[in-house]
């Protein structure tokens, strides 16, 4: 397996959201107990790992229905939102004791990821379609 193939993978994209994001929620609860600490890791390793694949879909989903100045703020905000009413959630169900601690990292990265994937994709669309010009 090639390396480019390698990154592309989703299986590797989930396992690794599950793993960095999981060891976060691990150590932001690491004055509550091990109890507190792993169930808080396993709660946000799954969220990521779930929201890894969900961000990438409704973005895409959403960019070619907006204008192109829309299309490059408005998806990521929204799927953002999205994320942030999800970890919250989840969070507080399972009892973390540290919720905003445990997802300002997540939540960052996330939006990051979320707004250069949006861009680069906006970017790399409009620039086909400029290609496709009638020949005249």
């Amino acid at each position: 397996m090639n390396i480019a193939r390698l990154m592309a993978s989703t299986p590797l994209h989930v396992a690794a959201g599950f793993i960095a994001m999981g060891s976060w929620a691990i150590f932001a609860n690491s004055g509550h107990g091990l109890r507190a600490m792993l169930a808080a890791g396993l709660v946000q390793g799954l969220v990521s790992g779930t929201l890894t694949l969900g961000l990438k879909r409704s973005v895409d989903w959403m960019r070619p229905r907006m204008a192109r100045g829309l299309g490059y703020c408005v998806p990521p905000l929204l799927a953002i939102c999205g994320s942030a009413i999800l970890l919250v959630s989840a969070h507080w169900l399972s009892g973390t004791p540290e919720i905003a601690r445990t997802i300002a990292v997540p939540l960052g990265v996330s939006l990051l990821y979320i707004l250069a994937y949006n861009i680069l994709r906006q970017n790399h669309t409009w620039s086909k379609s400029d290609k496709k010009e009638p020949n005249g």
